[in-house]
């Protein structure tokens, strides 16, 4: 591997990724916020009146964005998938707990609504597949994993050169939570 590794730590709002990003920093990762940037290179459209966010021009950041040529960085937001990377770290989390997380945050009916459908189709899957982003994937199941266990994952992932299968298989063969009920 390079001198350098550039993971998209990537998900739904709520699936934890800067949880995950915070506790990977002890071994020795930096952290780079997505929205951060945005603003740094101006790509942060106005404030939805509807959810209260800024959304970011993620394209238009992709052409203006360098990744970092030496270290080892995580991106942090869930359009990260999106910038040159050498992998993904893909957060997933079952749609009923990632429901009350974003109600403890004190989200919109909306905007969780939004949030749990995008987690319970897969939606991140579909954008690596309809945008053809060939690189390496590791997806988790944050419910079922301590930080601690996650964190042992992603570097075991990484020390292992970021093991992959085809994209196509790997959606195939991805979480499936569309049977899940909520309440």
């Amino acid at each position: 591997m390079e001198n350098r590794c550039v993971l998209a730590v990537s998900g739904t709002p709520g699936t934890g990724k800067t949880t995950a990003c915070e506790a990977l920093t002890a071994l020795g990762w930096e952290v780079l916020s997505l929205a951060d940037l945005a603003s740094e290179h101006g790509c942060l459209e106005e404030v939805d009146s509807n959810d209260g966010a800024a959304p970011i021009d993620i394209h238009r950041l992709a052409e203006a964005w360098e990744a970092p040529k030496n270290g080892r960085y995580l991106v942090d937001g869930h359009l990260a998938h999106f910038l040159e990377v050498d992998g993904v770290v893909l957060l997933r989390c079952r749609p009923s707990i990632l429901q009350e997380r974003l109600i403890q945050r004190q989200y919109s009916e909306a905007k969780i609504r939004a949030n749990v459908e995008w987690e319970m189709t897969s939606g991140h899957w579909a954008e690596l597949l309809e945008f053809e982003i060939d690189v390496p994937v590791a997806e988790f199941d944050t419910a079922s994993m301590t930080t601690d266990a996650l964190v042992k994952a992603i570097d075991e992932w990484v020390n292992n050169g970021l093991p992959s299968v085809d994209l196509n298989q790997q959606a195939s063969e991805a979480i499936d939570w569309l049977g899940e009920s909520l309440n």
